[in-house]
Parts: structure tokens; C-alpha cells; sequence
């Protein structure tokens, strides 16, 4: 019994070595393949896209409940590289955004669409999209807000 106290302990140190340094010189991605264009400083040493919204957050002021509203969130490829939008996702259904799915050249602008449906919905809303892309940082929040008024209620 004594010889497998000592058997097993070795045998699992082994076994963790083994595993730790069992990785090959072709599973490495090569040095020059990595590139993080942010420098220590904030500063940007390669060439990235940039996007700039004339305006982040729009009210949609009051609505009657039922009403289907879009606004149109203007924005500008301010960078030195292809801007790429990869997903656009909304806090809620009833706010639908659409965007166009093409690269963005460098000062070229682009439309980025927010539908909200107020259908049985009440009262202040307060919605968010989040807009994913291939700058640095790589999401930008945007805002909408509506006072949705129910008829024949006191609001």
C-alpha cells in the first residue's frame, strides 16, 4: 500500500507537466501576426477606422401609444481604414435598427436606422443599441427616448 501512496502522487505530477509543455512550435500563432495598434500611451501606431456620430442619443419627444417612429443616426469614418459595423443589437424588441452591412471607406458617412414601435408600451422609455465594429474601443452606445401617452389616459 505504501509504494501506490507515492506511485500516484508522482504520477499526477508527471501527467501536469507533460500537459503544461505540450504545445508545439506550428499551435503558436506567429509573432508577426499579432498587432495591437494601441501603444502604452493611448497613443494609435497602425492604421484604424474611427466612427463619429453627429448625435448619440435622440428623443423622440411624445407619442401616441401604437406609433412606429425611425431616426436616422448619421456617422462619419473619421479613421484611416475601412470601417466594418458587425453587429447592431437593441436593449429591447420593440426598437429594430438597421445598418448597412459594407465596409465604410475613410470619410465616407453612413445611416445606421432605429425603428421603436410604442405599441403597449407606456409611459418615459428609454432604449439603448449597441453598435459593435472594428474600432478602438470597439462598441458605441446609442440612446433613444419617447414619452409613449396611452389614449383617453391623464398622460
Amino acid at each position: 500500500m505504501k509504494p501506490l501512496k507515492y506511485i500516484l502522487p508522482v504520477a499526477m505530477i508527471v501527467l501536469l507537466m507533460w500537459g503544461c509543455g505540450n504545445t508545439s512550435q506550428s499551435d503558436r500563432l506567429p509573432a508577426d501576426i499579432v498587432n495591437n495598434p494601441v501603444s502604452a500611451s493611448n497613443e494609435i501606431s497602425a492604421k484604424v477606422p474611427k466612427i463619429e456620430f453627429a448625435h448619440k442619443e435622440h428623443d423622440f419627444g411624445k407619442l401616441i401609444q401604437g406609433e412606429k417612429v425611425t431616426y436616422a443616426f448619421k456617422f462619419k469614418n473619421t479613421g484611416n481604414a475601412d470601417l466594418i459595423i458587425s453587429d447592431v443589437s437593441s436593449s429591447c424588441g420593440c426598437t429594430v435598427p438597421k445598418y448597412t452591412e459594407k465596409p465604410v471607406k475613410p470619410g465616407e458617412t453612413g445611416v445606421l436606422k432605429v425603428t421603436f414601435d410604442s405599441d403597449g408600451r407606456k409611459g418615459f422609455q428609454h432604449k439603448t443599441v449597441t453598435v459593435v465594429t472594428n474600432t478602438i474601443p470597439n462598441t458605441t452606445l446609442l440612446k433613444i427616448k419617447a414619452m409613449v401617452i396611452v389614449p383617453g389616459s391623464n398622460h
